[in-house]
């Protein structure tokens, strides 16, 4: 039995646990200190301890070189905090896996795509810190391509390094032993690597995200805004043609590299972007803004399906893994299945930074076990990776509040009567999306939906929801491109004519929606209260968003969930292990006080007053 302990820093740190090929668990260090995208893995260590009493390996990624020791011992940090958690044993190997961000992001995918060979596509905003640069700047892996092979063979076919010092563009020459060194991997005698002073994919993306005023973390919002926009001819275009084999790279007269921090647009050196900050207000947005929003989705979904093409000719595989901080644009990764309908693609679900522990864990676990061990295959399984909690203590925890029996009709009534009602069951989620562990759910059919939880969650109002539909019916509602399922809402898929107008309230502007297909294997709680709304409704759908509030982590254990509804106007919550239904109210706010009146109609809801992003108060009639 070996026991591997696996851990990132950096944004969007977490602990991956595996005893053998099994992940016991995986948690995003965010979802313990409740400070989102956090950084140091400490209280995911701590809890990896709850489970085992030593480890055998412990495994450290991240995309540069240590520095943080302990005094005295002069152990790497966080050697020595797993040496004091250690309950029986102090011996364990150490694995620092520096220089191979990429590879890590592409052994998660792989792993867990059950694929034998493929090609993995990496795009991320900035991977490991190469010593490859110019005047002593370090160049930063921006996209990549490997040609993988079970049980660990990772082979660098292309890769595109990026400085912030005008280099130009670089092919790099006699330089591939080096790099597969850094990387711990094989480099391809054939390999395209680039040197260049342009900014990646992600970081074009980055960029438009902080002109658009949000988080260049938060892409995903920009992902969101973009179908508000246009094509604006008088706007420069974000990539320039050049006579390479790489055909298109990114405009540096528009996006201009800040490594490490990212990159920025050229405001000062464009009329349009020059004139339109004037005008930028905090919860409002630009038509300018709007319009590059649209132009960078469009543009580098293009980019990316070029990337995929030449990673198709240039390793000959059909098998095709996308990852890093781009492959969780769902919008992107629909349109791959029009571009490439004969390839197989996976895109991971946990394919951001987090998912780096996990590629650690399940690389070196191949790296130490003969291949005759089965594959570590996740995909057709489920990513409820967290922590496990014992149900029998739930009740102990809700002392002081309402708390009754119920039944998936009564659940499913409940929303069907216009009610907000937040899911906590079991394991929470893997990765950013919420699938019906740690879920809000309402009606999908209410017109406003999509203003009255955003205001709920004091998101921004273009920001749309997704929804989770019994895998059987998908067809009849979703074009999903002849695929069989969506289980993880990974795809932003168009809506068959006419479902816009019966499921308004997770239908985004342009037609789409971000879907999960659930079966009862996969959650047997959650498909039988979609069963039991299909009966109310006609509609084996349910509105689906992460349980939080604007901002913050995804909760994760009770405790955190009872705090959201204390915390917001959200009042119901639904334990099916349990069978109970929870009322907490906001502290302060009577029950009779329900945001919800069911008019004679039965259909119909008015609301009182609401305060919208941009804090006026409204009136809402649904």
């Amino acid at each position: 039995m070996s026991i591997i302990l696996s851990c990132n820093r950096g944004h969007n740190a977490s602990t991956t646990l595996m005893i053998d090929d099994q992940i016991i668990f995986y948690v995003e260090e965010e979802r313990l200190s409740r400070h989102k995208h956090d950084g140091s893995p400490l209280l995911g260590l701590k809890k990896a301890f709850e489970y085992v009493d030593h480890i055998d390996h412990l495994v450290v990624c991240h995309t540069h070189q240590w520095g943080a020791n302990l005094d005295w011992t002069s152990e790497e940090l966080y050697q020595g905090w797993v040496r004091k958690l250690c309950a029986k044993r102090f011996e364990f190997q150490t694995h620092f896996i520096n220089m191979t961000h990429h590879k890590l992001h592409a052994a998660c995918g792989f792993y867990n795509s059950g694929f034998d060979t493929a090609a993995c596509v990496i795009a991320d905003g900035a991977g490991s810190f190469l010593d490859i640069g110019h005047d002593n700047e370090p160049g930063y892996e921006f996209e990549t391509i490997f040609k993988a092979s079970y049980p660990h063979k990772f082979e660098t076919v292309y890769k595109h390094i990026g400085t912030k010092v005008p280099v130009g563009i670089q092919k790099i020459e006699n330089r591939s032993e080096e790099i597969g060194k850094l990387e711990e991997n094989l480099v391809s005698p054939s390999a395209e690597q680039w040197l260049t002073e342009h900014p990646g994919y992600t970081k074009v993306y980055e960029a438009i995200t902080g002109y658009c005023g949000f988080q260049t973390i938060d892409a995903g919002k920009t992902m969101g805004l973009s179908p508000y926009g246009k094509d604006n001819p008088e706007m420069p275009e974000l990539f320039n043609k050049r006579d390479h084999s790489i055909k298109y790279w990114t405009n540096r007269d528009v996006i201009v590299p800040t490594y490490p921090g990212g990159a920025q647009v050229n405001v000062i050196g464009h009329k349009i972007f020059r004139e339109d900050v004037e005008h930028h207000r905090e919860g409002h947005y630009t038509q300018v803004q709007k319009d590059l929003a649209w132009k960078c989705q469009k543009q580098t979904e293009e980019r990316m399906i070029e990337l995929i093409q030449k990673a198709h000719e240039d390793t000959g595989e059909t098998n095709i893994v996308v990852s890093g901080g781009y492959g969780l644009n769902c919008v992107a990764n629909y349109k791959f299945w029009d571009a490439f309908p004969n390839l197989k693609i996976h895109c991971e679900p946990i394919s951001h930074d987090g998912g780096t522990s996990i590629g650690g864990a399940k690389l070196l676990y191949n790296h130490l076990i003969p291949p005759k061990v089965s594959k570590t295959m996740d995909a057709a399984n489920s990513i409820y990776y967290g922590p496990k909690y014992d149900p029998s203590s739930y009740m102990d925890q809700l002392d002081g509040h309402e708390v009754n029996d119920t039944s998936y009709d009564d659940v499913a009534k409940l929303i069907r009567d216009g009610n907000i009602v937040t899911i906590f069951q079991g394991r929470s989620e893997g990765g950013p999306r919420a699938l019906g562990n740690r879920s809000i759910l309402f009606d999908p059919t209410i017109k406003d939906g999509k203003d009255i939880v955003n205001g709920v969650k004091k998101r921004e109002f273009f920001r749309p929801f997704a929804c989770t539909i019994k895998k059987e019916n998908v067809h009849e509602w979703f074009d999903i491109k002849g695929r069989d399922e969506s289980p993880h809402m990974m795809y932003a898929v168009d809506a068959l004519p006419g479902v816009a107008e019966k499921i308004p309230s997770v239908i985004h502007v342009d037609n789409t929606c971000r879907i999960q297909t659930v079966t009862q294997e996969q959650n047997e709680h959650y498909y039988n209260l979609i069963s039991a709304f299909e009966k109310l409704s006609d509609t084996p759908i349910l509105f689906n968003t992460s349980f939080n509030l604007g901002g913050d982590p995804l909760v994760e254990d009770l405790y955190d969930a009872i705090k959201t509804l204390q915390t917001s106007d959200i009042d119901w919550m639904y334990l099916p292990e349990i069978q109970k239904l929870v009322y907490i109210p906001r502290k302060g706010k009577h029950k009779e006080s329900n945001w919800f009146q069911m008019d004679e109609n039965g259909r119909t809801f008015t609301t009182g007053n609401v305060t919208n992003q941009i804090g006026d108060s409204v009136s809402i009639n649904i």
